[in-house]
Order: structure tokens, then sequence, then C-alpha cells
């Protein structure tokens, strides 16, 4: 994330002007309660839960937060998820199923509070890019698929697009005629209102909504309406789980925190990149954590910051985070005053603002760039088959997989490059890739090209020990450069443990350079027996061969 360690502020050039903040948020007003409404019918929650992330997230992020664009509140892919995850566990049991969600929320808040507590920031793009855009893909026709089948109030069985399509086909002669008329022309209201950037079209489509199904008796022709909303808000407690069932929410929630947060970083660092502001990554997560506590203890929906909120508040002209405060404000003069008549929108209007709000996720520009760089192409095919075959929660938990395995492949591939000198300065570079450096005779100098962790170091050290053996002329000291491994785990100090037994025993000095702090200190712990002819050094590769061609080093 840019700057992620500092304050949040913005450059002079852009000092954010009040009025503007008030009129953007008046303006967000309109998109954010529709939308936190229609979100909740994905995750098949009561349509109030929606609308508890909404003040939740506005809240705990306008308070800690440090992006001053980035709006939170429920977002369409952790409500699909929760939507997915909610289902395999309760087994068709409406109640448990709601117990389970907030459950998950709160798993999700505790695991982003201890992420920000721990200082996890850095770790911001778990998540490839390529495979979180694939599955973003396959996530938008699933649950627009979904969305048509609600607008046209047909029923799909099953979880996944392969049994989705035929089902929507095979029951088009129940399909409700009015609905889909009503979805298509809120999608044309919605499509006209996003050419005027400050025009509220799902605020404007809702009242239309209302307006029609009172007018036309919408009802009568079989079209639904979203029916009572009911934020008499709860004592807080925490719900009553077996202990089995918080096990499995907790791995859940390292998968939504990790859609969560990937989708909340792609907008809080690409608005931060465009005008110049520093966020920190850490306070974020403890600002996410804080707003998914906040919404599980009131049986709200994950709360996370959704790339088409935040652009719709960048967009209409937002400086500060004073926006999201007034949107909260204005929602909340709504939800006063008009809740009796919100509860009167029929289904299939939120269905067309659920299905205008994805339109974006399916364009294929942001995927087709790999293929024309012929970077990624596969990941990108693995994340959308996986959610189109799989279904949205095995969708997301085979993309992290394939996340995960992309980084240890890569990393657990790294090879050793060995070093030689450039002229008679004092750079030293890969023999490999310069040719025309020459080595030092008796010094074999090392460097692993990725840090060192418990899936290569042994690989990389088996290395290093093979080249010292079979070095012509023969080396008399070992120079292991260690700049890319900051600290190390217990394998890796077992195995360098092992290395410089095994050096010593071939009767070879061994010397580490650019020793990083954390890393001495663990290797200093050794016995001091094991560490005998072995230099533990900050030095620089050239200073370690000065030391390693005195007479007496």
């Amino acid at each position: 994330m840019p700057h992620a360690h500092g304050a949040s502020t913005q450059p002079l050039a852009d000092t954010p002007n009040r009025w503007l903040d008030v009129l953007a948020g008046l303006s967000i007003a309109g998109l954010l309660l529709p939308e936190a409404v229609a979100y909740s019918s994905i995750a098949a929650l009561p349509p109030q839960a929606g609308v508890i992330a909404l003040f939740a997230g506005l809240l705990c992020y306008g308070l800690f937060g440090t992006s001053r664009f980035a709006i939170v509140s429920a977002t369409s892919s952790s409500a699909a998820v929760l939507a997915a995850a909610t289902a395999t566990l309760a087994n068709g049991d409406s109640g448990l199923r709601v117990i389970l969600a907030i459950g998950l929320v709160l798993v999700t808040g505790g695991f982003f509070l201890l992420a920000g507590l721990f200082k996890l920031g850095s770790v911001t793009s778990f998540i490839a890019k390529p495979v979180l855009r694939g599955f973003a893909l396959g996530l938008a026709v699933t649950i627009i698929l979904k969305q048509v089948a609600s607008a046209v109030d047909v029923h799909l069985d099953g979880a996944n697009l392969i049994r989705y399509l035929p089902q929507l086909l095979e029951q088009l002669p129940q399909w409700n005629r009015v609905g889909a008329l009503v979805a298509a022309v809120a999608l044309l209201v919605l499509w006209l209102c996003s050419r005027f950037r400050r025009v509220p079209g799902g605020l404007l489509v809702v009242a239309l909504g209302i307006a029609a199904g009172q007018w036309l008796n919408l009802s009568s022709y079989g079209v639904k309406l979203i029916g009572v909303i009911d934020l008499s808000l709860e004592v807080p407690h925490l719900p009553v789980l077996p202990f089995s069932d918080w096990l499995r929410l907790g791995e859940l929630a390292f998968a939504m925190v990790m859609i969560l947060y990937a989708e909340s970083y792609g907008s809080i660092s690409s608005f931060a990149l465009k005008h110049g502001d520093r966020v920190s990554s850490n306070r974020d997560l403890l600002a996410l954590g804080a707003a998914n506590l906040l919404s599980g203890l009131f049986h709200g929906m994950p709360a996370g910051a959704g790339y088409s909120a935040t652009s719709a508040n960048e967009a209409a002209g937002a400086g500060s985070r004073l926006a999201g405060a007034v949107a909260a404000g204005v929602v909340l003069l709504i939800v006063l005053t008009l809740l009796p008549y919100i509860a009167l929108t029929p289904e299939p209007v939120l269905a067309a603002i659920v299905i205008h709000a994805l339109a974006r996720g399916l364009s294929l520009q942001p995927l087709g760039r790999y293929f024309i760089w012929r970077r990624d192409r596969l990941l990108v095919i693995c994340a959308v088959a996986a959610v189109l075959v799989l279904g949205v929660l095995d969708g997301l938990l085979v993309a992290v997989a394939i996340s995960v395995v992309l980084m240890l492949k890569q990393m657990s591939s790294a090879d050793i490059q060995v070093l030689g000198q450039i002229g008679s300065g004092h750079d030293f570079v890969d023999l490999q890739r310069h040719p025309q450096a020459r080595e030092i005779p008796g010094v074999l100098i090392v460097r692993p090209s990725e840090a060192l962790f418990f899936a290569n170091v042994e690989r990389i050290l088996g290395n290093a020990l093979r080249l010292a053996r079979h070095a012509q002329p023969p080396v008399h000291t070992i120079i292991l450069s260690l700049e890319e491994s900051p600290d190390l785990d217990g394998t890796s100090i077992e195995a360098l443990e092992a290395f410089f037994l095994q050096v010593r025993a071939e009767d070879k000095r061994l010397i580490l350079a650019r020793l990083k702090h954390g890393a001495k200190v663990v290797l200093s712990k050794l016995p001091a027996q094991e560490r005998e002819q072995v230099i533990f050094s900050d030095l620089s590769v050239d200073g370690a061969v000065q030391q390693a061609l005195k007479p007496n080093a």
C-alpha cells in the first residue's frame, strides 16, 4: 500500500472542499442504502443485515481508517461467500444459518484485528492479481444469474454456473414476465443515471419501484416485495455454537479475510496512488476489524471497502472522510423516516441494482492483458473455472490455494547465485548474467535469489556445499550473502546449523555477509562450538571478501 506506514494526509494542492464532501455524501447515500439492502438478499439474510453493515463500516472506518475516499460497507463478493458458507454448514436450517452468519462475521472481524495488531499490513497482496480478477469475473457471472432468477421468480438449486444456466433456461415458461419487465426498466434507469455522476440512481429506482408497485399493484402479478426491515437492535451477544462449528467458521473466516482485504486493498491503494495520499495498511486492518466486529455484534453482514462505492465517492468530488459521515447521516435520516416505504420495494428492482453494480466486473479488458503479456493465463482460467464449476465458496478456497501454491512455488524454486567482481570496483554480480565478472581465487561467494525458508533452505545450502567441493581452484572460504533473508524460520536455522558443521568438517571458513539483525540475533543463540570458524557479519560482500583475503582471517 502506498506509504504504508504513514498517517493519512493529502497534498496541499488537493485540500478538500467541505461543501464538495457534503454533496458527495448526499450523492453516494442514494447508492449505498439500496445496495446494502440488495446485498442482504445475496447473503440470504434479512434486509437489515446490510444496513447494519453499512452503518458499522462508515462509523468505524470514519474513526480509524486512513483513506479519504474508501467507503466501507457490505460488498457483493463477501455477501456471496457468506451465503455459500452458511448454506454449506446449516443444511437447510434457516435459523442456524443466521447464527452461523453472525459467528462468521465476528471471527472475520477478530482476524482483521489480530492482523492489524501484529502489523501484517505489509502482506497486502496475498492473493495474486490474476487470480483475484479471475475470481471476480466468475463471481460476477454467478451472482448476476442468481439475481436474474430472483427477478423472474424462479428457484435455482446447486451452487455453480454448470447447474444454474440450464435450470434458468428450463424454467423459461415459468418466468414472471412482469418481474422481468420491472428489472429491465430499472436497469435502463440506472444506466441513464450513471451518465450523470451526482444523480443517485439507486435511490431513484427504489422510489420509482415503490411508486409503480403501489400504483400498478405489482403484487397481484406475483412480483415480491422485500418486506419489513426490522432495525430494532438487540443487545449484542455472542452466538451459541458448538466448538466444532467455531473451528469451521475460523477456516472460512480466513478465506473471507483474504477476499475482503484483497478487495479493500485494491480500492484503497488505487485511489491513494492516484492522489498521492499516504495511508497506513495496519490502521486500515484495525478499522476493518472494528467494522466487522460491530456489524457482527448487531447481526450485520461482513464489511469491506468495495470498489464501486469507493469510486463513486471519489467521482462525486469527495475530498475527506467527511463524505462518508454525511452519507451515514443521510442514510440514517432515510431509515428513520422512510423505512416502512422501503419495505415496499419490489425485489426485481433490488436485483437490477445488484446486476448494474456488478456489470463492470464482467469486463474482459483487465483479464486480456495477461494474455497479451503471455503471463499467468492459466491462473486466470483456473480462477474463473473454479468459481463457475465448483461454486462460490469452493471457488474462493481454490483461488486462495492457487495463490499460496504460486507463492510457495516461486520461493521454493529459488536458486543460488555465484557472485564475481566487476573490474576492480566494489560491485559483485551474478556470474551467470555477467560472464565478464571474475571469481576471487580461493573464495566462493554465493547468494540465494530469494529469502531462505523451510521449502528451499536445504536445497540452496546443499547446492552451495557442492559448489565449494567442486570449485577449481579449491576454495578456503565460503561467503554466504543473506541480504534477502531478514529473518529465519526454525527449519532454516536447523539447516544453517548443519551447514556450519559441514563447512567446518571440510576445513573451510564461512563468512555470513549482509546479515540482518533478526537473523543475526537468532543464529547467535546456537551453541558456541557450532559457530566456530563462522563469522557473522553485516559487512557488504566486498567487505567480506577483504576479510577473507586477510592472512590471519
